[in-house]
């Protein structure tokens, strides 16, 4: 899949409660705004092999080619404030037990072909589950994919090298704090 395909898969970002009624732009600003928080102080739920797990899984969602990758742009960081401080306690549980799920399957000890073929049955899992008409959002892979492409294509990376984008010509600056309130804290 091209990366540029992957652009509706951020377009469905207003499927994600927290963002509804918000315009692209507001969508587009307040993960910028996230990624300059979560720069401050990285790792806020997420402990070191949790962190290395999203890490490993964004990676290879979204890999580094002719240009760099999930890792790269930060991602994991991303998803560490966004589960901490916007996701419910529900949803932080699900997204911790999937996490947990995959690492007790050993997934990071996996050579990447089988790292792929792991997250390949758990999209296929999340589509069986669409195609049923079951709840897709709330699958552990529908939850990191979402968040990976949205944290991408959010990041300076993704805005600057992917999309090609000059949000302010000179520097990457954040945009200033949406006044989005956060949803659901630890």
């Amino acid at each position: 899949m091209n990366r540029r395909d992957l652009l509706g898969v951020l377009g469905a970002a207003v499927a994600s409660p927290v963002l509804w009624g918000r315009s692209a732009d507001d969508v587009r600003a307040l993960g910028r705004e996230l990624h300059r928080r979560a720069a401050e102080a990285p790792l806020r739920i997420l402990d070191r092999r949790q962190s290395e797990l999203v890490a490993t899984i964004a990676e290879l969602i979204i890999p580094a080619t002719d240009t760099p990758g999930a890792r790269a742009a930060k991602v994991h960081e991303f998803m560490d404030l966004i589960v901490a401080e916007w996701y419910t306690a529900e949803e932080r549980q699900r997204f911790l037990a999937g996490l947990a799920g995959l690492d007790a399957r050993g997934f990071l000890s996996l050579r990447q072909p089988q790292q792929a073929a792991v997250l390949s049955g758990l999209d296929a899992e999340v589509t069986k589950l669409r195609e049923s008409g079951g709840d897709a959002h709330k699958h552990f892979f529908h939850q990191i994919k979402w968040l990976t492409v949205y944290g991408y294509y959010t990041s300076e990376i993704g805005v600057k090298l992917e999309l090609k984008e000059e949000v302010i010509p000179g520097r990457y600056d954040p945009c200033v704090a949406t006044g989005i309130p956060s949803r659901g804290g630890p």
